[in-house]
């Protein structure tokens, strides 16, 4: 173990190199003492049940553990430094590879047991009214036989309310480190009902918006299916995990109760899951409605448009009728308004009642041919 915390340090520099590191501000510098509290939550000894104390330090902790091979620590940080991570790896014996996950974060949801370790990774999800949108969390918890230490890099689940119903039912808390994982289990989970109605409210909102013509409907659409998307990869995997549980009561000698509790769980998550995959469709039926509606209003403003111009066409053609028609008396009339000298017609006696049946008759014959061809 004492090659650790080198190895941790470097996972901490790579993280920052490949642009993931926390966006908590970088902690000061007495932070780097394995014993700085600043991201210990809570720690405590329990025996029977019972919080028997609470250690100031890790060091503590390890010490007051060690003292009393009956008891139980529960250790909770927040955000910890490397350091911390290392000598927690020291004291428990946590395997590097967990131990990097816990420090690089944003892993899928798992549990993998490394000898008599469980690690379990978990996504916890909160509906924020506000913004109406979804913010989800990262925990990550190490089970040994009589260890419990959580890893928060977000501000859900409230773990300071498991703690308090594990202390204030001593029955179940005497049943060990797996009644521990059970209760985080049922916090998160039960953490989904929320969220699912309030992506419920925003989906019938939705569906309001879809059928009013809002233009802004398909973006909040698209979001809200990001959303559904994301927590679905936040609940799907628990199904796995609750059964790789289950399939280890037996070898692992898993009280009977908690089986029973876990398995009240699992009943829970299939029901969100259930709830969400109806909301994927939901969604996907609503993009294709929207969509067939904007193209509908779409071919109305294109039908619109097209009347529009067939009226300024016939407008157009009618005013090109009625210039060619005045357009012949005016050419008959320029012609004989030149006042040439030598112009036969001029010295005719009927030269001007025809000149004026001739424009007559050119007009009414363009009249004729335009209203049989409904220009007029």
């Amino acid at each position: 173990m004492s090659d650790r915390l080198p190895r941790l340090r470097a996972l901490r520099a790579r993280r920052a190199h490949n642009g993931t590191a926390d966006t908590a501000p970088a902690a000061p510098a007495h932070q780097h003492n394995p014993d700085a509290s600043t991201s210990v939550v809570d720690a405590a000894i329990y025996r029977d049940g019972d919080r028997v104390a609470s250690p100031g330090s890790l060091a503590e902790t390890y010490q007051m553990l060690k003292n009393d091979p009956e008891a139980m620590a529960w250790i909770g940080l927040y955000r910890p430094n490397e350091d911390q991570l290392a000598s927690l790896a020291a004291e428990f014996d946590l395997h590097e590879l967990a131990l990097e996950d816990a420090i690089v974060a944003h892993q899928r949801p798992k549990l993998e047991r490394y000898d008599e370790t469980l690690f379990v990774v978990l996504r916890a999800a909160r509906y924020l009214d506000a913004l109406e949108e979804v913010e989800f969390g990262e925990l990550h918890v190490f089970v040994g036989q009589r260890f419990v230490v959580t890893v928060r890099h977000s501000e859900a689940p409230d773990l300071g309310s498991v703690r308090r119903r594990m202390e204030s039912t001593p029955e179940l808390l005497r049943r060990g480190t797996e009644a521990v994982l059970y209760a985080i289990l049922d916090k998160v989970v039960d953490g989904y009902l929320p969220v699912v109605a309030g992506l419920e409210n925003d989906i019938d909102e939705i569906e309001i918006e879809v059928f009013g013509g809002d233009p802004a409907v398909s973006r909040r659409i698209y979001e809200l299916s990001r959303e559904v998307v994301e927590f679905q990869r936040a609940t799907r995997p628990l199904v796995g995990m609750l059964a790789a549980l289950s399939a280890g009561f037996t070898k692992y000698v898993v009280d009977e109760e908690l089986q029973r509790y876990l398995r009240d769980v699992r009943d829970h998550v299939d029901q969100v899951i259930e709830r969400v995959d109806g909301f994927r469709e939901l969604l996907k039926d609503m993009l294709t409605v929207n969509a067939t509606l904007v193209a509908q209003q779409q071919n109305e403003e294109m039908k619109s448009v097209a009347l529009a111009s067939n009226a300024q066409s016939e407008e157009v053609k009618k005013i090109s009728a009625w210039a060619a028609i005045l357009f012949a008396p005016t050419l008959i009339g320029t012609v004989y308004g030149m006042n040439f000298t030598h112009m036969p017609e001029v010295d005719w006696v009927w030269g001007y009642p025809f000149a004026l049946l001739l424009m007559a008759g050119v007009c009414g014959g363009l009249y004729l041919v335009f209203k049989q061809r409904d220009w007029l």
